[in-house]
């Protein structure tokens, strides 16, 4: 890993600008896009991606899992302009894009399972809507989870990439990839 001074992507300078600790930001594009700076985890990403389809991973909380699933969703959504100058940028195939899921329990406390399914069915909906994708309601959340992985899947020809938050609970975030 590498300490990156800065994106380089608004055309200043780096050694023309201040830039700033990025203190409770969880977004990839911000941290780039907004004069912070960054340490460049693309090398440990890229090997990541290459070497197996699915992850857990366990960190403390308040340790980056938030940001580390962004990065991952604009890499797999070939946001190439975001990697200008790291590690990553000239080894990835910029013209693959797939779709990206990305679920999230750190929402509060959920106290039984019609909330759990109600949780979910939000978020599936939330998906659906951001992929352009038809509603595919069924009886089953655990149903209606694999369809929009297939209907996406169908219509932008690439795997879809499913990218899963466990908030509250002892600092999970599990990638499932298959490319």
């Amino acid at each position: 890993m590498s300490l990156l001074t800065g994106s380089g992507l608004s055309g200043t300078s780096v050694s023309d600008r201040r830039l700033r600790l990025p203190i409770g930001i969880q977004t990839f594009s911000d941290i780039r896009e907004g004069g912070y700076y960054y340490v460049d985890k693309t090398p440990i990403i890229d090997r990541l991606v290459r070497q197996n389809k699915y992850y857990l991973l366990s960190r403390p909380r308040r340790s980056g899992k938030s940001l580390l699933l962004d990065t991952l969703r604009c890499l797999f959504e070939g946001k190439r302009e975001l990697f200008e100058g790291l590690h990553i940028q000239d080894r990835w195939d910029w013209q693959t894009r797939h779709p990206v899921v990305r679920l999230s329990f750190s929402d509060g406390v959920i106290k039984s399972r019609s909330e759990l399914d109600a949780h979910i069915r939000h978020q599936l909906d939330t998906q659906r809507h951001q992929l352009g994708l038809a509603d595919s309601r069924t009886e089953l959340v655990s149903c209606e989870f694999s369809m929009l992985i297939r209907h996406a899947h169908e219509k932008f020809g690439q795997t879809t990439v499913v990218l899963n938050k466990h908030g509250k609970s002892p600092g999970y975030a599990g990638v499932a990839v298959e490319v």
